[in-house]
């Protein structure tokens, strides 16, 4: 069986990039407190973009997919499920939640993760959540002309109940004696679980709760206000390309976690500065909304959307936002590019003016 020895993690991990990362991540962490103590009501209502972009994205990532209207609304609990799809976006909402509103009292135990998987398929038919694969299963990719090459050969059925029992005491049991950094056990334990692949599916979409489980309960909480999961959608070929470097010689303990790892903190870093970003944006409260609007292109580069903005300043209005657009627009401060769903607009530069 594989050895999960988390306590004695190689040396050779700390290399510049990731102590770099490590820093600049440390430094977010602290800051983020006053953060969230600043800006609670607008942070609240980031909070229900994220929820909404987590879940859409981390389905999406899946090929579990449904109307952005519609899956506004089974965010939100405004609608019920209507076909296979939206039951698994349903189950990852109600899974999220739970994530969001309990993180510092669920244990990342095996029995657990099997709880969290029963209620991920809660609005499916059959017996699909709360067990682990009762067939191996392997990882499989295609390539242009739609040939499947096996790219990983996970755990046996036979071993995934111990061995999930044992991977998780050992990570529980290393992250309680805080000796190693947190950051770099959490995507150690990710790497480990998908190779690990306990489920007959759901894998993928378990594995992204419990990094945001896992970042929580170590004060990490920018995935509730930026969605992690949209970032990793983003960048999916990076993600399944460090995954692969990272998983190969698994089974033999000679893997090399540095590639995920370094993956992992840069999402999570990437989500910190975006952060970042949207509160520099409302600490302009003392401005008025169109004020707000006008700032959004004062500090961004490129296209900027109706829903780009929205994003940046959820206090805001549809409809105030249209206004100030209007505005704008008449003033030749911006200008409209595109049109129907792709409509967006950019700065009006010096240049562009006659």
């Amino acid at each position: 069986m594989r050895a999960f020895d988390y306590d004695n993690m190689d040396e050779k991990l700390y290399d510049m990039e990731v102590v770099r990362l490590l820093t600049e991540l440390h430094e977010y962490r602290g800051k983020q407190e006053l953060y969230m103590e600043s800006y609670t009501d607008v942070l609240e209502a980031m909070v229900r973009v994220a929820k909404i972009q987590s879940t859409g994205a981390s389905n999406r990532i899946e090929g579990i997919y449904t109307s952005d209207k519609r899956l506004d609304k089974l965010v939100e609990e405004k609608i019920e499920p209507i076909n296979r799809n939206e039951e698994e976006i349903a189950g990852y909402r109600e899974v999220l939640n739970t994530i969001h509103e309990n993180y510092d009292y669920i244990v990342p135990k095996s029995n657990i993760i099997l709880q969290l998987h029963r209620d991920l398929y809660m609005y499916n038919s059959g017996t699909v959540g709360g067990s682990f694969k009762n067939v191996d299963n392997i990882i499989e990719e295609k390539n242009e002309f739609g040939e499947k090459k096996v790219r990983f050969v996970p755990v046996p059925a036979y071993l995934t109940k111990d061995t999930m029992k044992l991977m998780c005491n050992q990570f529980v049991g290393s992250i309680s004696k805080e000796k190693i950094d947190p950051l770099l056990l959490i995507p150690v334990f990710i790497l480990d679980f998908l190779c690990v692949h306990p489920f007959n599916d759901g894998n993928g979409r378990m594995s992204r709760l419990l990094t945001l489980l896992l970042l929580y309960q170590n004060r990490y909480i920018v995935g509730k206000y930026i969605s992690i999961e949209m970032l990793i959608e983003k960048t999916k070929d990076s993600y399944y390309e460090t995954l692969q470097l990272s998983s190969t010689g698994w089974h033999d303990n000679t893997n090399d976690y540095k590639a995920f790892i370094k993956y992992y903190l840069g999402v999570l870093l990437a989500a910190y500065r975006e952060f970042s970003s949207r509160v520099d944006t409302l600490r302009n409260q003392g401005l008025t909304k169109s004020e707000r609007v006008r700032h959004v292109f004062e500090t961004k580069i490129g296209k900027i959307s109706k829903s780009d903005i929205s994003k940046l300043c959820p206090d805001i209005s549809v409809t105030t936002i249209e206004k100030a657009l209007s505005k704008l627009l008449k003033e030749d401060f911006i200008i409209k590019v595109g049109g129907g769903r792709s409509t967006a607009y950019i700065l009006m530069l010096p240049e562009l003016k006659k």
